[in-house]
């Protein structure tokens, strides 16, 4: 992190985040029945809420913190230094906040008027059909993949409308919609991060108001019409810059959980053979290497999300060549974090595989994060090179 230049580090944020390390251990305990039964404990979510973690991102006018966004992602890895499925839920939940602020007031008060503690989660694959009747939309659909649903009370849910200057084509637009308007489908049972439980949602014929959605990518005041009320920066930081690293961050507090794990077995563990593990040179070779590679995918993160703040603070937007560089770069995150992880767990050895061994499950819970679409990385890699090889971006979220 550089603190020398900045001044994101105040004694509120610093205190938020040793709330979390505070945390990370009570993670770790629980981790092993969060994965077994695919969901993390209600204790868990409730002590986050009493640490204050998912206010981070959240107005001040609704009892947030309204924390420059590297607070949040410092968070987000000490909570999966002790539990990547915690941490993931954490990304996506906590960063929703931050959405519904760029929503109408009236949204805001439907969701926080009662209790400005209500959480969001959500599923953004546009698969929402959406009829427009008066004063809002008829919306039915089926999404997959809803991260910490049970823990939370709306979701917002992604459909396409037609888009609104009549030319050809459909925009993604974000719908927000109460519990009592959706159900659950259990069926996430899958290799890693199984204790997020990403479920399946189904919506029927429910009535979405027009106050109650956002056109996603218009980062422009007349599409993101809360900031009449919430006017920081923070709000002024466009969609992609905010979620991108939502759903990779997690990985590198895992590795580094993985590292300090493995460095702890390798200083004990003497093999079948007689053989000490810390005088293996696979195993000083995974420890070293993965330790330079954590270290700089931190750096791009924190110096790639200071470019961001600058620009939101000074009103300047990147170019189209940083931004697809930084979304490839956020992408790259599992890629390389679960190269090391596989390097690691190879270094165990046969011993290492046992459940008893924290490595292992990072090793999944890693290799499930790649999974997601905002982590394909080949396709933000081909982005960013098709564009300074001269080919026009398609990439509609940068």
């Amino acid at each position: 992190m550089n603190t020398m230049t900045d001044n994101y580090l105040t004694p509120d944020a610093l205190a938020v985040i040793e709330r979390a390390k505070a945390l990370a251990p009570k993670l770790a305990a629980r981790a092993q029945q969060a994965d077994r039964e695919g969901k993390i404990s209600d204790e868990t979510v409730q002590e986050m809420a009493e640490a204050g973690l998912f206010r981070v991102l959240q107005p001040k006018r609704w009892g947030g913190y309204e924390m420059d966004p590297r607070v949040f992602y410092s968070v987000q890895m000490e909570l999966a230094k002790g539990c990547m499925s915690t941490a993931w839920i954490y990304g996506v939940v906590g960063v929703h906040p931050w959405q519904l602020a760029l929503f109408p007031d009236q949204a805001q008060q439907d969701v926080w008027g009662k209790d400005n503690g209500v959480r969001i989660a959500s599923t953004y694959m546009p698969t929402g059909k959406a009829e427009p009747v008066e004063g809002g939309f008829r919306f039915n659909g089926r999404w997959s993949f809803s991260t910490g649903s049970k823990h939370c009370d709306w979701l917002f849910l992604g459909g396409l409308l037609p888009k609104r200057d009549g030319t050809p084509g459909l925009e993604h637009v974000t719908f927000l919609v109460p519990k009592a308007d959706y159900r659950i489908e259990d069926n996430w049972d899958v290799l890693g991060l199984r204790g997020t439980g990403s479920h399946d949602i189904v919506v029927e014929n429910a009535f979405v108001p027009a106050h109650r959605i956002q056109y996603t990518n218009d980062h422009s005041d007349v599409g993101c019409p809360g900031r009449t009320e919430n006017t920081s920066w923070l709000f002024r930081i466009p969609f992609t810059h905010v979620f991108q690293r939502a759903v990779s961050t997690a990985c590198l507090g895992a590795l580094e959980s993985a590292i300090a794990s493995f460095t702890e077995r390798a200083t004990a563990h003497v093999g079948k053979h007689g053989n000490r593990m810390a005088e293996d040179v696979n195993a000083q070779t995974a420890v070293t290497e993965a330790t330079i590679a954590l270290d700089q995918l931190k750096m791009v993160l924190f110096r790639n999300y200071a470019r961001i703040v600058d620009a939101a603070k000074t009103g300047i937007q990147l170019t189209l060549e940083e931004r697809l560089l930084q979304r490839a770069q956020a992408s790259y995150v599992p890629k390389l974090t679960g190269f090391h992880a596989n390097e690691l767990m190879r270094a165990c050895a046969a011993s290492g595989t046992f459940k008893n061994n924290p490595i292992e499950r990072i090793f999944r819970d890693i290799h499930q994060g790649r999974t997601h679409i905002a982590n394909n990385t080949d396709a933000y890699v081909r982005a960013y090179g098709s564009h300074v090889l001269g080919i026009p971006n398609q990439e509609p979220f940068v």
